[in-house]
């Protein structure tokens, strides 16, 4: 991981051009330092902004981070909301809350991302960063589970798997089925995921 600080570009001003240029510095902060490394004075920095600029476009880091990766769902929230309800069907409360937030854009930013990823080491960085250390991890660890690593992989493979399917390769009937129907048939898996017993026998 680089210790070498921020590009400096001179300040820019408050305009429309700052939103976009914030964007790109987040993409290239976080990928390189991870989510928790990056910080938003260094973001804005290499931006050529004022640090004040992330807050009023984005309501802070994780506002930034969310569109810098263009998932459409604020993870603070998708935590809050699947942690609020039964244990047992945590699995499939995550599924739905993401398939809805896709199936709202049609499905186009994760296809977008993920066509990115096949040849982009930053777009790489960025997904492996929302799936594991922004999302799962935190889920995780406020579950309480044993195995954090393994559970983290194996729910990101699921997420990424079925954004894939879905999105991207269109694999029928998964691809057109209700959003009920994809959170009672795959959710089950993420529920073993997070809180299930991982051993074979």
């Amino acid at each position: 991981m680089s210790t070498t600080e921020p590009k400096r570009r001179g300040r820019r001003p408050q305009g429309a051009d700052t939103k976009e240029a914030l964007l790109t510095s987040a993409r290239e902060v976080f990928a390189e330092q991870g989510y928790d490394g990056a910080t938003v004075r260094a973001i804005a920095g290499n931006a050529g902004v004022d640090p004040a600029m992330v807050n009023h476009w984005f309501g802070g880091k994780e506002g930034l981070f969310t569109a810098a990766v263009q998932i459409p769902i604020n993870p603070a929230e998708v935590i809050c909301e699947v942690l609020d309800g039964p244990r047992e069907q945590i699995g499939q409360r995550i599924i739905r809350r993401f398939v809805t937030a896709w199936d709202g854009v049609g499905g186009g930013q994760f296809a977008a991302l993920i066509r990115s990823v096949a040849g982009n080491e930053q777009a790489v960085a960025m997904l492996r960063e929302f799936v594991q250390n922004v999302l799962f991890n935190r889920l995780v660890a406020a579950l309480g589970v044993d195995r954090g690593e393994m559970r983290v992989a194996l729910c990101g493979s699921q997420l990424v798997g079925l954004g894939m399917a879905r999105y991207v390769v269109r694999i029928e009937p998964l691809a057109s089925a209700d959003v009920d129907t994809v959170a009672a048939t795959v959710g089950p898996n993420l529920q073993r995921y997070l809180i299930g017993d991982l051993d074979l026998a």
